[in-house]
């Protein structure tokens, strides 16, 4: 077989954004063909990252959405990061899993007109019979890298350094992980940029 052949029917991409009434009508005709046999594989293309300001003219994107923290921004964009990062949590349990979930949530979007907030995601994970333990653990993930603990903890941590020295990962290692654990229930640190560091 060459790297051009696969076993099975090859897959069409279907690129989504739960925001979008016309996704959720291509999504519900995929289902359809997808139930006959036809081979669709579910992809998220971000209508707020697309249209955002930032993003105008550039061949890449520069503002990304899975860069920006929950729960800040337009509604839309709030709306937008929340739901992208379900699918992605909801896909973990497989593939008829993500279906299971992207055509529930679609639905009470734009069928039952309701906002994309924790809890019609948390509704449609129900409908879509989700292992509920696992989807509340796995829909922490807001960017990567996101590490998810064997305990449940789970946090974004984002490195402004390398390192490849065994010493150096296991002290910043067992940093991030007491902070994860710790009481203080710390979510964020970011730190100023452009600014000089204090002299004693």
């Amino acid at each position: 077989m060459t790297d051009t052949q696969t076993a099975g029917p090859q897959a069409t991409d279907v690129f989504i954004d739960f925001l979008c009434p016309y996704a959720w009508r291509g999504v519900e005709l995929a289902a359809v063909l997808r139930a006959g046999g036809e081979a669709f594989t579910l992809r998220h293309f971000s209508l707020v990252q697309g249209n955002h300001a930032e993003n105008a003219g550039q061949a890449t994107p520069t503002w990304w959405l899975t860069d920006q923290p929950a729960h800040e921004g337009s509604e839309y964009q709030q709306g937008s990061l929340a739901a992208f990062l379900a699918a992605q949590a909801a896909a973990r349990q497989g593939e008829d899993a993500a279906w299971n979930f992207t055509l529930a949530l679609f639905r009470a979007r734009h069928e039952h007109g309701q906002p994309l907030t924790a809890d019609t995601i948390q509704a449609a994970a129900a409908q879509a019979a989700l292992d509920p333990e696992r989807f509340a653990a796995e829909i922490g993930v807001f960017g990567t890298p996101t590490f998810v603990l064997p305990t449940g903890e789970a946090a974004y941590y984002r490195f402004e350094n390398l390192t490849r020295d065994p010493v150096q990962a296991r002290a910043w290692w067992d940093l991030y992980v007491t902070v994860l654990r710790d009481g203080a229930g710390v979510a964020t640190i970011k730190r100023a940029r452009n600014r000089p560091a204090r002299r004693a």
